[in-house]
């Protein structure tokens, strides 16, 4: 292997590891509008197929778990080459549950990581190098966790995370 071909490939991973998105001002906009009026349920983002910005995918009223599941599921993105594969995205969800005690119920604003295990090594990377800015962004998640298969993102899964076992 040449010396420019090594440089050529070292400086192509320095750029995944450096990925230096933008986030668009409707990421922030949306989100507040969740935590503040209430009416969005969740939003689900994504990187633009350039890798360049964090934008806004889609967001919902309608709280059902296992149609926002399943959009997180079959999600789909391209690598840098232009190949489509399973696909990371980053999601927020207005989390309500009542407590087993009785004492009311709760609402946890919650920061989903969603990269499955078989989606591509560089949208993973990508997503996982730009996570932390994107939550740097939007003031008021309550909690947060990484799934990375179907079972991660069942229902009671995630009750679980998010109540602490307290639902």
């Amino acid at each position: 292997m040449t010396s420019n071909k090594v440089r050529r490939d070292r400086k192509a991973d320095k750029d995944i590891h450096l990925n230096r998105c933008s986030i668009s001002p409707d990421c922030v906009a949306k989100f507040n509008e969740l935590k503040l009026n209430k009416k969005i349920k969740y939003i689900i983002y994504k990187l633009t197929d350039d890798y360049k910005e964090i934008v806004v995918e889609e967001t919902s009223e309608d709280g059902d778990w296992e149609a926002f599941r399943e959009k997180l599921v079959t999600a789909q993105s391209k690598s840098k080459t232009g190949k489509v594969g399973k696909g990371p995205r980053y999601a927020v969800y207005d989390f309500n549950y009542e407590l087993a005690s009785g004492e009311g119920s709760r609402s946890k604003i919650t920061f989903i990581a969603w990269s499955p295990d078989d989606a591509g090594i560089q949208p993973k990377m990508v997503y996982a190098s730009s996570k932390d800015a994107l939550k740097r962004a939007l003031n008021g998640i309550a909690t947060e966790f990484q799934a990375n298969d179907e079972d991660d993102i069942e229902y009671q899964s995630v009750l679980a995370k998010v109540s602490k076992g307290l639902a």
